[in-house]
């Protein structure tokens, strides 16, 4: 039986424990939807698709924010914030089986119902962790537990690409000689089907793995906040407002996350394929994604110790933006051939590699960096003052993370009609627009 208390009711005790299995839900999200960076160059090889087609993969996933956000809301304010993470962390697991089938058959179909089931879950899940994370404690440092939750978040992000490529692209470079080879449609086939079955262990493992994270959640002790109790700090003038859309800095809220999660997710899934598409071979390639998260997590460390004691909230917003569009146009305007070698280490031999980079490489990783604080800043923001609407904004927030569906696609179209390096101009506007909250529109109607 869970309690109901305000935030400011919790004890030391409680808090430090929450904030620790909330910790454990941002390294599965992290682990889980970092994975389709991997999945992309994998599916694109084992479905026979083009890079337009492919990114189907991440609107799959990502558009289940925007069909399921409001019902995640409806349900969590049915059961509360702790049933709706055991719910979540089962529906993820069932989005995780149906890859069995889909494996099975090679069905593109199939991956996508599983990553929009998988999706749905995470959708219910990040309704109910977000803004329990926010108002846990003292607002002013809201973004301060949100970095924290983001180094949980990208750390998993960072090893869960390198774990599954060693399982599913091992000798993927003795492959794609093999299939340019194949003349047999039967050879190539069998070839192509025995790459998909690969994807069928680690999922397996997943979806057990999310099972009895559920199971656990729900004989935990997680205090439960009472989002009705935070209108007594709110003020008059918040009592007497009847619906969400009378907070203007919620809406442009949304809109900003928007765009945020959409170039988030550019710069992580479509380094490996951008690598790729430049010349560098996979065995390089399949670290990109690793160096983006890597960078974000740099960002966040940036964030727990600068926030709130050197910068404010809103100043880390505004540094984050401008330097979403420098690196955007490092992206864009740096020639492919400058290159360098770095040395990185393979978390699963432990051996130092030399990795070859591409600058322009290097300026979409650090995109990651540009991003970290970003999530972090905006949610305190738009969760200013929202009192008993705290749940309905949380899922319109979460709502927004249907950027991720949407941009990464579009950079997917422009990738095809133009090029791989000139389709991350879409990511300038982008910032643009994030900027513009930063500076003015957080604080509309305020």
């Amino acid at each position: 039986m869970t309690t109901s208390t305000p935030s400011n009711a919790i004890s030391r005790k409680d808090y430090v424990f929450s904030i620790s299995i909330i910790g454990l839900f941002f390294f599965i999200f992290g682990f889980v939807t970092w994975l389709n960076g991997i999945l992309i160059p994998f599916l694109r090889t084992a479905c026979e698709l083009n890079d337009f087609e492919i990114y189907f993969v991440t609107f799959s996933f990502y558009a289940s924010y925007l069909i399921m956000g409001l019902p995640a809301s409806t349900v969590l304010k049915k059961i509360g914030f702790k049933s709706g993470m055991s719910l979540g962390l089962w529906i993820m697991a069932a989005g995780a089986l149906i890859f069995i089938p889909a494996a099975l058959t090679r069905t593109f179909g199939l991956f996508l119902t599983g990553l929009f089931v998988e999706g749905t879950g995470m959708t219910l899940l990040q309704t109910a962790v977000n803004p329990y994370i926010t108002i846990i404690g003292p607002p002013e440092s809201a973004a301060k537990r949100m970095s924290i939750m983001g180094i949980a978040n990208k750390f998993a992000g960072a090893i869960a690409p390198i774990i599954l490529a060693s399982v599913i692209l091992k000798d993927s470079n003795v492959l794609q000689e093999r299939l340019k080879q194949a003349i047999d449609v039967t050879t190539r086939t069998g070839m192509l089907n025995e790459l998909s079955h690969r994807v069928i262990m680690p999922y397996i493992i997943m979806a057990v793995i999310l099972v009895l994270l559920g199971l656990l959640i729900r004989f935990t002790p997680l205090p439960e906040v009472d989002t009705d109790a935070e209108d007594t700090v709110s003020g008059e003038t918040n009592l007497k407002k009847t619906s969400i859309w009378q907070f203007p800095h919620l809406i442009l809220g949304v809109i900003a996350l928007f765009f945020y999660v959409g170039v988030e997710v550019i710069a992580g899934d479509s380094i490996i394929r951008y690598g790729q598409s430049i010349g560098i071979a996979m065995e390089s390639a399949k670290y990109f994604t690793s160096l983006t998260l890597i960078s974000m997590i740099i960002g966040y460390i940036i964030g727990i110790v600068c926030i709130p004691k050197y910068l404010s909230q809103v100043t880390a917003l505004k540094i984050a933006t401008v330097l979403g569009v420098a690196f955007s146009l490092g992206a864009i305007l740096t020639p492919s051939h400058v290159v360098f070698s770095m040395a990185f280490i393979d978390i699963m031999t432990l051996k130092s590699i030399q990795l070859v980079l591409p600058l322009t490489v290097l300026f979409v990783a650090l995109l990651g960096l540009a991003n970290s604080v970003v999530w972090p800043a905006m949610w305190p923001l738009a969760l200013d003052g929202l009192g008993r609407f705290t749940k309905t904004a949380s899922a319109l927030l979460v709502m927004a993370i249907a950027g991720g569906a949407v941009l990464p696609l579009t950079y997917g179209k422009l990738a095809v009609t133009f090029s791989t390096q000139t389709a991350y101009w879409i990511c300038v506007p982008a910032y643009l627009i994030i900027m513009y909250y930063a500076f003015i529109g957080h604080k509309a109607g305020k």
